[in-house]
């Protein structure tokens, strides 16, 4: 397999055809695919799905770029401003020059399933003309109004272009380029028609500071998961305020400190269930941070379905 520099890092080519090409990204975290399609001159599509705890980018900008990411699934860390963070979670769309695309992409949840509309804009401009007759969108004018500044602008849609994203996840192989193509355009003309408030609400961002203590803090609770610790005993603990605390957390990782605690000691639970048929359901508890058997199966039973000794007769 041969290995290329795919605009934003070295990538496995695993396989290429009829303008498609896919490539795997791997580090000592998991592993990621790309497959990529050239819908028309100067315009790439891309789907991304990553199981890896981060990805490190090392596309430097040599081309006026106009580039859209609708995420499916998961969440992604970015820069926002100088020195502060801001997160892509499902159903956001992301849209920038590539200005700030290089370095460290973090992504909490440890996966990230998304799609990427990339377009050169000296070449797809001119393209875009030739592929529809009259087509009523000027994309340096859709650049400017979405990419003013160096940094991403992120804008949460649930209407018409969350169906135009959805719609392109699942298409019949024989179809897809001029599929992709009308949907392509059809993204463009709702982007183009869509009128932005004029006071935008502020997504709030972080500074490195407060994100190196919220993954400080998630990393603690899972190594001490067996241990209980209120809120206000991290909050000093890890010299941050509460508040600002309780909200970049649920920034970072998509829900409270205690949502997170529960899901992960649940899943790990899971994972005893299964490696080790010894051990009790009570012991199982005490394990995951829980005095009371009781407790825990109803814990359980919220996040997985089923009870523990249920989920443990269903796997064998």
């Amino acid at each position: 397999m041969k290995e290329e520099r795919f605009g934003q890092a070295r990538g496995i080519l695993l396989a290429k055809s009829d303008g498609c090409s896919v490539y795997q990204f791997r580090n000592e975290t998991g592993d990621g695919t790309m497959t990529c399609y050239e819908v028309f001159p100067g315009a790439m599509l891309s789907f991304n799905d990553f199981h890896v705890k981060y990805f490190d980018s090392e596309y430097v900008p040599g081309r006026n770029m106009f580039v859209i990411d609708h995420c499916r699934e998961g969440k992604m860390e970015y820069l926002a401003a100088e020195n502060a963070y801001a997160y892509v979670g499902a159903g956001d769309i992301k849209m920038d020059r590539r200005l700030t695309h290089t370095g460290r992409f973090v992504f909490p949840s440890s996966h990230y399933h998304g799609l990427t509309i990339g377009f050169d804009m000296e070449i797809a401009a001119a393209a875009l003309a030739e592929e529809v007759k009259d087509f009523p969108v000027d994309l340096i004018k859709l650049q400017e109004k979405y990419c003013p500044g160096r940094y991403p602008n992120l804008i949460h849609e649930k209407g018409a272009a969350e169906h135009i994203f959805g719609e392109l996840y699942q298409v019949p192989e024989k179809i897809r380029i001029p599929y992709f193509k009308i949907k392509i355009m059809e993204l463009l003309l709702y982007l183009d028609a869509l009128e932005l408030p004029k006071e935008q609400e502020e997504r709030p961002y972080y500074y490195k500071t407060q994100v190196e203590k919220v993954k400080a803090i998630q990393a603690f609770l899972a190594e001490h998961m067996a241990e209980n610790y209120t809120q206000e005993d991290l909050s000093v603990r890890f010299e941050i305020p509460l508040t600002g605390m309780k909200n970049c957390f649920k920034s970072v990782y998509g829900m409270s400190i205690g949502a997170w605690l529960t899901d992960y000691r649940m899943n790990r639970a899971a994972e005893f269930l299964r490696a080790d048929r010894e051990k009790s359901v009570a012991e199982i508890a005490g394990l995951v941070g829980y005095d009371s058997a009781s407790k825990f199966a109803i814990a359980f039973r919220k996040i997985m379905g089923m009870s523990p000794v249920e989920y443990r007769s269903a796997i064998r």
